[in-house]
């Protein structure tokens, strides 16, 4: 390699490993936690064996075997001498143990109270009830509700029920009674089945396409027409039109809330005109829609209005001056000078706008919050409730990533769409002059 092309590669690492950091490396970690089943419950550093009342209404489900889920779900208490070893380790008076040993080995108690009523009747008892209490544990001979930290452990302690089961029964029993998080695809086979994600799909593709059209639609409108007004007006209206970007989105969306509410502007002047008030960011679906349309469509015209401005202030002046000698009006020039020159700014903005509409959900959460009903709730705000905010409390971080990673795939998609579309080799190639 020349020595020129290392010194160029030095001056690129930086940018590289921003790259590799900021936007390479949490797509590959989306991907991989998209195949597991991670969440609130399981935690993300693993798990242990637990078998609940979850667990046994799971089994049951399952069709396992009866007594075995009998036994599961019983909590017995045996007087033997592991549990008098057991006894002696946790530091119990010699006296207690022998009378525990002469009075109660080998007998069985069915719960807890039981049992601490038979150790209440000796003499060389516990006096405090909380030492009574853990010495209950050390002869406690059910699973049911007690957590082991290991595999070992656990199937140490099914052993010592007899539960009788087969190789493949012992295996379903210990992954149904782990808490920790899995690798799994069923992620996606979720996502595939569920209804509420074909309506979030459906959500997005409304959002995206109406929302995409006015920002680019509505961005070019400004800065074609503030290009032919004087220069100080055309400052002033850019100036007006930018404002809901450099806006905090709280108080833009709280802005729109005065506006559209039913104790808002709107309301209040419509109701001089006998037009009941109404919620006009959550009263019908449409509304909802043309709401969130228009607070996210001004915030994207704003910006394709500053770089089609832009893009327009490049085009020689030569080239306007000439069409006008030809007597070309300014629709001819928009059409055929000013639109031709403006494809590059308009595949970039296009394509930005595209991605950052797939995943931006903000504006809707602090207005709509995907309602009424689910009618606003597109798929990046499915996506987020269910990892990031859920009312249920269990934060599924395994489905949710899954749910990012079909975005990425739709962006990626996206984006090759668009450079076919508008045809982006062309617009690389050398100029015809210096061939």
């Amino acid at each position: 390699m020349r020595r020129a092309d290392l010194f160029g590669l030095g001056f690129m690492a930086p940018a590289l490993i921003l790259t590799i950091m900021f936007f390479l490396a949490p797509v590959v970690m989306t991907g991989v936690y998209s195949f597991t089943n991670m969440s609130t419950a399981t935690g993300i550093s693993g798990g242990a064996y637990l078998i609940s009342p979850a667990t046994i209404r799971s089994l049951t489900e399952q069709g396992f075997q009866g007594d075995a889920i009998e036994r599961l779900s019983s909590e017995s208490y045996v007087v033997d001498e592991a549990g008098l070893e057991a006894a002696e380790a946790a530091g119990y008076t010699p006296r207690f143990i022998a009378e525990i040993r002469s009075t109660l080995l080998g007998d069985t108690f069915t719960g807890r109270r039981d049992f601490e009523r038979a150790l209440k009747d000796l003499s060389h008892r516990p006096r405090s009830i909380r030492d009574l209490k853990k010495a209950t544990e050390l002869f406690q001979k059910s699973v049911l509700n007690v957590r082991f930290e290991t595999e070992a452990d656990f199937q140490s302690a099914l052993s010592s029920l007899n539960l009788n089961l087969s190789p493949a029964e012992a295996v379903f029993l210990t992954e149904t009674a782990y808490t920790g998080w899995i690798w799994t695809s069923a992620n996606y086979d979720r996502a595939v089945n569920l209804p509420s994600t074909y309506r979030a799909a459906a959500n997005s593709a409304i959002y995206v396409t109406f929302t995409l059209a006015f920002n680019v639609g509505f961005g070019l409108f400004l800065a074609i027409t503030t290009f032919y007004l004087p220069s100080g007006q055309a400052a002033f209206f850019r100036t007006i039109w930018f404002l809901p970007r450099i806006l905090p989105p709280v108080l833009y969306v709280l802005m729109w809330k005065w506006l559209t509410w039913d104790t808002g502007f709107l309301s209040t002047l419509l109701s001089h005109f006998g037009v009941p008030p109404h919620n006009l960011m959550k009263h019908t679906a449409t509304h909802a829609w043309v709401v969130v349309v228009l607070i996210n469509g001004f915030v994207g015209a704003s910006m394709g209005m500053i770089l089609f401005s832009s893009a327009i202030r490049s085009i020689p002046q030569s080239m306007l001056h000439a069409s006008e000698v030809d007597g070309a009006n300014r629709w001819q020039q928009v059409r055929y000078i000013i639109l031709p020159q403006l494809r590059w700014p308009i595949l970039f903005t296009t394509a930005y706008q595209t991605l950052s509409l797939l995943t931006s959900f903000e504006y809707i959460l602090l207005s709509t919050n995907g309602g009424p009903g689910s009618a606003t709730n597109v798929w990046a705000l499915y996506a987020f409730k269910i990892a990031l905010n859920n009312y249920g409390g269990n934060l599924e971080y395994g489905y949710g990533a899954a749910l990012a990673m079909v975005l990425v795939v739709i962006g990626i998609i996206a984006s090759l769409f668009y450079l076919r579309l508008f045809n982006f080799k062309s617009m690389i190639t050398s100029p015809r002059i210096e061939h």
